[in-house]
């Protein structure tokens, strides 16, 4: 079941939102992706957990997702306990991804930052052989993924690199508005939320945009690093 990047968000849409472009197109490029949810948003204002999930399903195929899971903990109260931290090195040693993809580290939801350091411990954990895991009662080899690079979601974090999501940015949108409770619509008679305003959902548009005339592409999305990266080469770099 080995992928080459798990995207794990605090929250099914987390994912969606800060970098489901660059999910889209790193399967357009034949990249194996899985996404982890850490809850099932069951404390959202709008909706409920069903239908979070039956969006999630929804998204997942928009994207090509090539597996999805949902670790069921509880929405609003991550801690970056032993036991969270081992049921997600469960997952990375099942997925054994070369890159995860993590919650901003730091944002307006306190569930997003306490899943960028839990995600980013239990990454390191993971890669200790006398940590003991199984998955189907057989003992999980250790694994540790070479980099973990955190979307931005709320708050605008400046971002130590952007990736192209130039023709993307469509699924992108299309990804996100699966979650139908979630979002601005109109006719909806649910309560006003923060991500349920025009506004929220224009945001998306303009930010890609905006990071896409700062390094000279159409649309982008950032991400901040926990390590300075090193290039082999120069290919593959935009210049404008």
């Amino acid at each position: 079941m080995k992928c080459d990047i798990l995207a794990i968000g605090a929250h099914p849409d987390d994912v969606e939102l800060g970098c489901g472009g660059t999910v889209a197109k790193l399967i357009s490029e034949g990249k194996k992706v899985a996404i982890l949810d850490l809850t099932e948003g069951e404390l959202g204002t709008r909706g409920t957990r069903e239908t979070r999930a039956a969006e999630a399903k929804d998204a997942s195929e928009i994207l090509g997702i090539s597996f999805r899971e949902n670790l069921k903990l509880k929405d609003g109260f991550l801690n970056n306990s032993e036991e969270y931290q081992l049921k997600i090195v469960e997952k990375i040693r099942k997925y054994r991804p070369d890159i995860v993809l993590a919650n901003a580290i730091d944002d307006r939801h306190p569930d997003h930052a306490k899943a960028a350091k839990l995600v980013s411990d239990a990454c390191f954990l993971s890669g200790l052989r006398k940590i003991e895991t199984f998955d189907n009662n057989e003992l999980q080899d250790a694994w540790r993924p070479k980099q973990i690079f955190h979307y931005i979601q709320w708050k605008n974090i400046e971002p130590d690199f952007v990736l192209d999501i130039s023709g993307f940015l469509d699924k992108k949108l299309q990804a996100c508005l699966a979650y139908k409770t979630q979002f601005f619509n109109p006719d909806s008679q649910e309560p006003v939320t923060p991500i349920a305003t025009k506004d929220f959902l224009e945001s998306l548009t303009y930010r890609a945009q905006d990071l896409g005339r700062l390094s000279g592409v159409e649309y982008a999305e950032g991400f901040t690093t926990e390590k300075l990266l090193a290039f082999k080469n120069f290919e593959g770099i935009v210049c404008d």
